[in-house]
């Protein structure tokens, strides 16, 4: 197999592919709240790249664009394909792009369970990186092991991040060892250096995305959820986090700058903690997607973001309907490297 090796985000996006939100079990009466934000996130990509939307049929097809020509959204800009899905997360459902050392581009053929069989069914989901590589004419590299875009994270230089709570849980991959997973992530994502975290947010169904909580911005720097509340659920978790990124070194045994981000106050919903957390941003081609929650901290998270993304322009979007399903935008997106 040729060397091939997963871009960071912020690499030049051909495209951002999004699967449009219509799971009356994920939603019920907050679906229109999910299209509603989902045709921002639309209006908000389109004049820097184009927008691919998995739909079931031109019913929804229609009805999806029903609320995106109630925006901005440049119309040109977006192709839907045909695609049946069970649910609209498709950071974890949706196609992995890698590269070769000639600049080809495949997609990785993970298994993809539901975030441990939680929701069935996915054998939609599970079927969707295959789809896309068909209707693109590219290389599927198939993999017989689970993994979720949203359980990882990479700076493009051979370093990937992590946690223990989720790779490494019984109902993903329980006959793989820790070398076996890493041998699969060396293998088809191109990770050198795996650096492994413990535990992701409270509230966060996926057993510890790395996306809730610590994220790259750049190839040398790393933005980390804190939370300054002492009796918060996540103040202990969040700390631990921290310290154990102080001790790590890169593929390159390089050293990073570690960044705070403040988690914003807990939202609750019917007594249910929900999995809020400005980590969960989208770095787009030249604007960075960050989910805001009507908190007195969305203004600091948007200004620490905006400092390390100087060359980008950092755009809050409300997700309080969003984080009700679960998920938030980097949940829901999933980039296509030029």
């Amino acid at each position: 197999m040729a060397n091939y090796h997963m871009p960071a985000e912020w690499a030049p996006h051909t495209a951002t592919w999004l699967s449009w939100p219509h799971n009356a079990d994920t939603w019920g009466n907050k679906l229109e709240g999910a299209e509603l934000t989902f045709a921002k996130m639309v209006e908000v990509l389109t004049p820097y790249e184009k927008v691919n939307i998995n739909v079931k049929n031109e019913a929804m097809k229609n009805r999806a664009m029903s609320y995106i020509n109630d925006t901005k959204a440049i119309i040109s800009q977006i192709k839907f394909y045909f695609h049946s899905t069970n649910d609209n997360w498709c950071r974890d459902h949706g196609p992995i792009y890698v590269k070769d050392d000639k600049g080809n581009k495949a997609i990785t053929n993970w298994e993809y369970n539901s975030w441990g069989g939680k929701y069935p069914p996915f054998d939609d989901d599970n079927s969707i990186p295959k789809l896309i590589a068909n209707a693109q004419d590219i290389q599927t590299l198939d993999t017989n092991m689970v993994l979720e875009g949203g359980s990882i994270d990479v700076n493009g230089e051979g370093t990937l991040i992590t946690t223990k709570s989720c790779l490494l849980h019984k109902n993903r991959n329980p006959h793989f060892t820790i070398n076996d997973i890493e041998a699969h992530l060396s293998r088809y994502l191109g990770a050198k250096k795996i650096l492994w975290l413990e535990e992701g947010i409270a509230g966060d169904d996926t057993d510890g995305h790395i996306d809730d909580i610590t994220r790259f911005v750049n190839a040398h720097t790393i933005v980390t959820a804190i939370e300054d509340d002492t009796k918060d659920a996540n103040y202990d978790t969040l700390l631990h986090n921290f310290e154990l990124m102080k001790t790590w070194q890169g593929a390159n045994r390089e050293n990073f700058k570690i960044v705070q981000l403040p988690m914003p106050e807990p939202v609750v919903t019917d007594g249910l903690r929900l999995p809020a957390s400005y980590a969960n941003f989208y770095i787009a081609n030249q604007t960075v997607l960050v989910p805001i929650f009507g908190s007195k901290r969305d203004k600091l998270a948007l200004d620490i973001l905006q400092t390390e993304f100087n060359s980008r322009k950092v755009i809050g979007i409300d997700c309080r309907t969003l984080v009700w399903g679960l998920g938030a935008i980097h949940c829901c997106t999933q980039q296509e490297p030029l």
